[in-house]
């Protein structure tokens, strides 16, 4: 089991903070830091920052959306990332949604599922070093080939999903599968669908890596740790599109999911927080004191079949606060 850390989607007053985050994970012995790429800082510049300013610690991106940069320009990122690191990247790449691809990126949502399987597919083709000739749904290509060395050490591809489909699709194709605002239970419910998208690729699931990213704070101030992170998933229920509420109603808690976005909606926020129970914090979330953050840390840890937890961080956490939690939550 390995622990690393999923550096804060929330804006930072600079690169250097975000090094600087990734500096005490390695420090403290995490094994990897991971990178979303969201409406901030491209996660590409700031990876390669990382990369020439740590030493051992892993790096990866947790999620590029694959609407946003072809799988040609993926593989191209994905072999330089792996020579500036020196072996220590790890690729993570998704759909995102239509919110984000059709309103910030101005290109057409289509069949998400079909896109991630044929990135994945070319990408490992401009990685090999050899000529990439593809011919599919959504991608044709010809005659692309590295004008660099192929990395010597091969970078593997994981892909991030919530449902049942996307997470069959991440066991039958890619290396790893990244999860996340899922309760422990829902964890097992999608290493199910990881099982069978195995067994149709002819695969061993156990050689797909999982990473479930999971929301923590561990604060002196147990109160606010908590405060911090019921406001964390009221907001992602509440403004961050259908897809958290969706996976929320597939575990079992549909009723609430659109409880907070209703009352978030209407800008009641106040409301919103009163909806989310401790029990369902606590559920989704590591936070409180640290004693009891590292306990509910630690029964995701426990799932069979889970290879790595990912320390993350709420909104509106402060420097102090994340590199608390980092501290306290170290393997």
């Amino acid at each position: 089991m390995e622990r690393s850390v999923h550096l804060p989607v929330a804006a930072q007053p600079d690169v250097e903070t975000v090094v600087g985050f990734a500096r005490s994970a390695e420090r403290e012995g995490y094994d990897r830091v991971w990178l979303p790429e969201t409406w901030g800082r491209d996660a590409v510049t700031v990876l390669t920052t990382i990369a020439h300013s740590t030493e051992e610690i892993g790096i990866g991106s947790s999620v590029l959306p694959i609407y946003s940069r072809s799988p040609a320009l993926l593989g191209q990122t994905a072999a330089t990332l792996q020579e500036v690191s020196e072996g220590r990247f790890r690729l993570g790449i998704g759909p995102s949604g239509p919110a984000v691809i059709e309103g910030w990126h101005g290109a057409d949502f289509d069949r998400p599922l079909r896109r991630t399987r044929e990135t994945i597919e070319i990408v490992r083709g401009v990685l090999s070093g050899e000529t990439v000739n593809y011919d599919g749904d959504s991608f044709t290509l010809a005659g692309l080939r590295l004008r660099c060395a192929p990395p010597d050490e091969p970078v593997p591809i994981d892909a991030a999903g919530m449902g049942p489909k996307s997470v069959e699709l991440a066991g039958r194709f890619a290396d790893g599968w990244h999860g996340l605002v899922l309760t422990p239970e829902g964890v097992e419910e999608r290493l199910a669908d990881l099982a069978r998208g195995a067994e149709l690729g002819d695969r061993d699931p156990d050689d797909v890596r999982v990473t479930i990213s999971v929301t923590a704070c561990a604060l002196a101030d147990g109160d606010r740790a908590r405060e911090l992170a019921r406001r964390h998933m009221a907001f992602y229920l509440g403004a961050m599109g259908t897809y958290y509420r969706d996976s929320l109603a597939r575990q079992g808690h549909g009723d609430v999911a659109e409880a907070v976005a209703a009352a978030w909606a209407s800008g009641d926020r106040e409301e919103a927080l009163s909806l989310i129970s401790e029990d369902l914090l606590d559920e989704l979330c590591a936070s409180g004191r640290p004693e009891r953050a590292r306990d509910l840390l630690e029964r995701f840890a426990a799932i069979d079949g889970v290879d790595d937890v990912a320390v993350g961080f709420p909104r509106g956490a402060t420097e102090a606060e994340i590199e608390a939690t980092i501290e306290a939550l170290a393997p």
